[in-house]
């Protein structure tokens, strides 16, 4: 989604016996995380003014009901990615409190490699595993 659309990130290397969330990797994952937000922001604002330019009324009633279709798509992806911005914010909230990089759940270390896939991560992979299998438990 966000990843097809940017550059991709260098993604952290981090040197033998190196502590685990030191501030280096906190400022890479606070980078990271502001550039997403600034390349959502710039997304939605596009939208934005692409939708009023676009705004054209069409008497054939098939053009505009597609015109609406395409931008009520446009719309619920903006939705999610204002989403995304707001967990963005909360998870540099996380960093400036010192809580990022550990499971909410358990508490252990969420991981570099889970982190730099998905730096909103806020489960370790195991925690993670049973939330979703939790989660069809309750869908069926």
């Amino acid at each position: 989604m966000v990843a097809e659309l940017q550059k991709p990130f260098p993604p952290y290397k981090a040197k033998a016996k190196e502590e685990y969330m030191n501030p280096k990797q906190l400022a890479h994952f606070r980078e990271m995380l502001s550039e997403m937000k600034r390349g959502l922001s710039q997304d939605i604002d596009r939208t934005v003014h692409t939708m009023q330019d676009e705004a054209t009324i069409f008497a054939d009633p098939n053009d505009r009901a597609s015109q609406e279709s395409d931008m009520s798509l446009e719309l619920r992806n903006r939705d999610r990615e204002r989403k995304l911005i707001k967990k963005i914010n909360e998870t540099i909230a996380h960093i400036d409190a010192g809580e990022y990089g550990y499971c909410e759940s358990c508490g252990i270390e969420i991981g570099l490699n889970r982190l730099e896939a998905r730096p909103t991560a806020t489960l370790c992979i195991d925690c993670k595993t049973l939330d979703e299998l939790r989660e069809k438990q309750v869908a069926k």
